[in-house]
């Protein structure tokens, strides 16, 4: 059963249309089911009703028979009304007599209702009668009454599954009562006048609720199957809740894991393909394309010369800084890095963004020119951390046609590029001097307008069929281009210069001044002898 309930639900849950038509065919059964159980209701009460009347008329008939009729015609028609009357021949009850006797009579059916006529002025034959509270109550209450009006006293009381209500009305003395009572031997009181009030009469009800409770029967019936239907309803959700968190957690859980794992991936790949991967934009499929790119070159002069100065530790951190600070301003300048070859950096601009061909090379160009004055930076840095022969870089740009995307096999790849225009800008960066950036005349043409450079002498290279002039960058045409940096720093074969003129005192310069004179007059006078 419990499976059947339970794949009823799982096929209403996954069918939202059928599980509203169920509501609201339920909906629209529940006034059904109330209109049915008043009807049913309204039947019971009537049929008491009428029943109870019934009773109560046949019972007042036989006491009317029994007591009036058949003495009044046992005394071939002389009634005498007393209130012994049943000592008397001919006598009949008088009202007070009635009123207590139909009490008995009424009361006696054992039925949910009783009437009851008291007073505290009895004749002195009969028992005093006892007076709850609430009788008590009412006696002074209509006797203090002077408005005439005397309206009824009721009480509501009982259990919680069985009410009851009391009614109270007074009883109040005609001319024909004050006549009998202020002359009758056994009245307790002789003053009485017309409209005072002999006693109560007090009509009692009961209803017992817990015996209607099954009149209810289609309605309970309707919250019955409702209730099991929403505790199963409930029940579903709380499990498909369950399993819903379940998921979630899990869910949070590879995400985190994914994230973190992307987080590494991004380290070994550029901004830019790491991007245009994981949003979709290039599949990871081995595919190449013809593009017009400006490719960057650049190395560390006399790296190896440098790395055996240097500890295994230092020479790593230095490295790590070096690399870091240079991919930094690639990736301010819009550069796709495409690897480092030991103490090489390969980056190219046109893929997989691009700003126009010309946009690209001034772009290139200006990252090459940060990158030489932050190694201007770091070299002031370095020698004041001890080391003597910091790292001296030489640029290469070239600009041209190359083949780019992923070269590899199906389980490895590599985001590259290829093509004889990518050797040229190494060969190019290979003739720069430490500190310069060497152009071909490809990229020199998209920068005239931002830096002055000079044609070097046609040169041959390697792998290129055609001679290649190379192009010097001296400095730049922007407005606003910064002042010559305080910093003198030049390195070549035979020759070392480094000069912070800012941290050089007054008598310092004058004796660095003095031995430069001095050198400047030697290398005059050694081109004068080789001359």
């Amino acid at each position: 059963m419990r499976r059947i309930v339970g794949a009823l639900f799982n096929y209403l849950v996954a069918r939202p249309i059928i599980f509203a038509l169920v509501v609201v065919v339920a909906l629209a059964l529940l006034p059904l089911a109330v209109w049915l159980d008043l009807r049913h209701l309204s039947d019971v009460a009537l049929r008491r009703q009428a029943e109870s009347l019934d009773a109560m008329i046949t019972d007042i008939r036989g006491y009317y028979a029994k007591n009036v009729i058949s003495r009044v015609m046992a005394a071939d028609g002389n009634a005498v009304p007393s209130h012994n009357y049943h000592t008397i021949a001919g006598g009949i009850p008088i009202p007070a007599t009635l009123s207590l006797e139909l009490g008995d009579v009424i009361g006696g059916r054992g039925e949910n209702m009783r009437y009851r006529f008291v007073s505290d002025f009895v004749f002195t034959s009969r028992d005093p009668h006892r007076l709850d509270p609430f009788e008590r109550n009412a006696l002074s209450t209509f006797r203090a009454d002077k408005s005439g009006q005397m309206p009824h006293i009721m009480e509501v009381g009982g259990s919680l599954l069985d009410r009851q209500i009391r009614l109270a009305a007074p009883v109040l003395m005609g001319e024909a009562c004050v006549q009998c009572h202020n002359t009758h031997p056994e009245s307790p009181k002789r003053d009485w006048k017309v409209g005072d009030v002999r006693g109560i009469q007090e009509v009692e009800i009961a209803q017992p609720i817990a015996a209607n409770l099954l009149s209810f029967k289609y309605l309970l019936a309707y919250f019955a199957g409702a209730g099991l239907f929403g505790a199963g309803f409930a029940t579903m959700q709380w499990r498909q809740a369950r399993v819903f968190r379940r998921m979630n957690r899990e869910l949070e859980e590879t995400n985190s894991f994914l994230a973190a794992i992307s987080m590494k991936i991004s380290k070994y790949l550029s901004p830019q393909v790491y991007r245009s991967i994981f949003s979709g934009e290039r599949d990871v499929v081995i595919s190449t394309e013809r593009k017009k790119l400006t490719v960057f070159f650049s190395d560390i002069k006399d790296f190896t010369v440098t790395s055996e100065r240097l500890q295994p530790e230092e020479l790593t951190a230095l490295l790590n800084e070096y690399f870091t600070e240079m991919s930094k301003i690639a990736h301010e300048h819009g550069a796709t890095v495409d690897k480092f070859i030991g103490d090489a950096i390969l980056a190219f601009f046109g893929d997989p963004e691009t700003r126009g061909t010309k946009e690209d090379a001034q772009a290139c160009v200006r990252m090459a020119i940060a990158m030489q004055e932050r190694m201007t930076q770091l070299n002031q840095e370095w020698r004041r951390r001890g080391i003597e022969r910091p790292f001296q870089t030489r640029m290469g740009i070239n600009t041209g046609y190359c083949n780019v995307g992923n070269f590899g096999s199906q389980d490895r790849m590599d985001y590259t590029i290829i093509g004889a225009e990518a050797n040229l800008a190494a060969r190019l960066e290979q003739i720069a001097e430490p500190g310069g950036i060497v152009l071909s005349y490809e990229t020199y043409a998209h920068v005239t307008d931002i830096v002055r450079a000079r044609p070097l002498e046609p040169i041959s290279l390697k792998g290129i069929s055609r001679k290649v002039v190379p192009y010097l960058v001296e400095g730049t045409l922007d407005a606003g281009a910064e002042p010559a940096s305080a910093v003198i720093n030049e390195y070549s074969e035979g020759a070392r210069i480094f000069l912070d003129i800012e941290q050089i005192s007054e008598g310092e310069r004058e004796r660095l001044q003095a031995i430069l004179g001095k050198a400047i007059e030697r290398l005059q006078r050694g081109r004068t002898i080789t001359s």
